[in-house]
């Protein structure tokens, strides 16, 4: 990670039947953060992408956390399945 401008994090679990969106956050939210909290020591400047779902509560989660630890929380960004497809069209 040292020296990465940009960081794309694919990681989580999708959700499975019988599972809450609490269960999901719980347990994707712990992965994001081991990976966001590497970022914080490798490369703090860099750009984080979580690419995970429930992307509206993990991404403000780990923003805080960069907060905590003295960083920009605006590195911290979502990546969703419709900014891909904005992404193609426009590019």
């Amino acid at each position: 990670l040292s020296g990465c401008d940009l960081v794309l994090v694919p990681a989580g679990l999708p959700r499975k039947p019988g599972m809450t969106r609490a269960d999901l956050l719980g347990i994707n939210a712990g992965i994001a953060k081991n990976i966001v909290e590497a970022c914080a020591k490798h490369c703090p400047n860099a750009v984080v992408g979580l690419i995970v779902n429930p992307v509206n509560s993990v991404v403000p989660a780990m923003a805080e956390l960069y907060k905590k630890k003295g960083l920009d929380p605006k590195k911290i960004v979502g990546v969703t399945t419709l900014d891909v497809v904005r992404a193609n069209k426009f590019v």
